[in-house]
């Protein structure tokens, strides 16, 4: 398979609700690359502690997160970038914000995932610590 029909799978299935499909598309020491200054933020090394984030999102949100691509995925060679918008609600707080996710696909695997928000201060104070 190759980089667009990979993470074309990946959402696929994450829209889905099926995580453990999802992450079948990652390498197993796959970097997901958080950005901000929250609790969820930072390098996460691995499928399950990639997952543990997830989770601890869905969790904080009582189920609430969502992601869904807003744009078309873009690819240039093993590189993928979309346009995403990210939703959920944590107590009085909401969020409802674009973003852009980059894949770096490898061996038929995503290996690297680097997150961007559009107001990464707006994200920390969602999130908290």
């Amino acid at each position: 398979m190759m980089p667009k029909e990979i993470i074309t799978a990946y959402l696929e299935a994450l829209g889905k609700g099926d995580i453990g499909v999802a992450f079948s598309y990652f390498s197993t020491d796959a970097q997901w690359h958080q950005p901000g200054s929250h609790q969820f933020a930072g390098l996460k090394t691995g499928t399950e502690e990639i997952g543990k984030m997830v989770a601890g999102m869905m969790d904080a949100t009582q189920g609430t997160f969502a992601l869904k691509p807003i744009g078309n995925l873009m690819v240039n060679g093993n590189m993928a970038a979309l346009p995403v918008n990210f939703t959920g609600t944590i107590e009085d707080r909401t969020m409802d914000m674009t973003g852009v996710d980059l894949f770096e696909v490898k061996d038929g695997k995503i290996i690297n995932v680097w997150l961007f928000s559009d107001d990464q201060e707006l994200e920390n104070t969602f999130w908290g610590k």
